[in-house]
């Protein structure tokens, strides 16, 4: 048997696509988070009720009205993003002149009141969602048999951190997004609605976060606790990528997800601290993360 460090390679494979496979969810929360950071310098401590909103959308939209995954996968981010965008014109908007703390407790409060309110209705167990007959079944791989639809989950994750990497980074509405961050009264003395930059760059957050909480329902159940269950890994991705940094949060998504894929294989044991240890060791080394700016 053909081994790798000392392991079987089966096992060694098996787990580095694991790893890509939830380094894939790392990746598409860690850049809503970068770009709801980077462009309005609020910490979204909601996200991950923005995430478990877009499952039980989904979720809603099937047992309720019968519309199953694919239209779900664009109407539900759409709904989120649509709920996302009230919630800063009408209250986050009013904390951008004050501490960063005001968000985050903003945020925060607002997680434990979606939260609250799924749990309510729904309890804590979670709910079941099928995902498409397209994307059933599998592929034997030789060392281990891969799902289709987690290889989709891959593919569908890498497309739209690339896009909206290259509509930031290399449109003429990216560059307004930026530009309207660094000095808002500039850009819109030139008759750019700066309000509503703000509020499209809080909903595309709002909508990345529901997409991949679309993404992740028929692998795990649609439950009001999974939000809180991968927001503070998310948050640690976001660290050692570097705050704001759209590249750093992709690239250090599927790193970090492949690292804990591969300590599970070689010391399972650390598995769900190896993410916190290296956030740890980058800010020791640097503080401002991988692909962060100095101050």
């Amino acid at each position: 048997m053909t081994m790798v460090f000392g392991i079987p390679i089966q096992a060694f494979l098996g787990q580095l696509l694991i790893g890509l496979i939830n380094g894939s969810f790392y990746a598409l929360l860690s850049l809503g988070l970068a770009v709801i950071f980077g462009l309005l310098r609020v910490i979204n401590f909601a996200h991950g009720a923005l995430y478990m909103l877009g499952a039980f959308v989904a979720y809603l939209l099937l047992a309720e009205l019968g519309i199953p995954y694919w239209p779900a996968l664009i109407i539900a981010p759409l709904i989120v993003a649509a709920f996302g965008a009230v919630i800063e014109r009408t209250m986050l908007s009013r904390l951008y002149d004050l501490d960063h703390l005001y968000g985050l407790l903003f945020t925060f409060g607002l997680a434990l009141v979606i939260e609250g309110v799924f749990r309510w209705e729904y309890g804590a167990s979670g709910q079941p969602y099928a995902g498409p007959d397209l994307l059933s079944g599998g592929t034997n791989l030789g060392f281990m048999f891969l799902p289709t639809y987690r290889a989709w989950v891959v593919v569908a994750s890498l497309v739209v951190c690339l896009a909206t990497w290259l509509l930031i980074e290399k449109t003429k509405l990216g560059s307004y997004l930026r530009a309207a961050t660094e000095n808002p009264t500039l850009v819109q003395a030139f008759g750019v609605n700066v309000p509503l930059l703000l509020t499209l760059t809080y909903a595309l957050g709002a909508a990345l976060a529901a997409f991949a909480g679309v993404l992740a329902a028929p692998i795990y159940q649609v439950s009001p606790l999974m939000g809180s269950n991968i927001i503070i890994v998310v948050f640690a991705v976001v660290v050692v990528g570097g705050m704001g940094s759209i590249l750093g949060a992709i690239l250090t998504g599927y790193l970090l997800g492949i690292a804990e894929g591969l300590t599970k294989v070689f010391y399972p044991e650390a598995s769900n601290i190896v993410i916190f240890v290296i956030m740890a060791i980058v800010l020791l080394t640097r503080p401002a993360g991988l692909f962060g700016r100095d101050a």
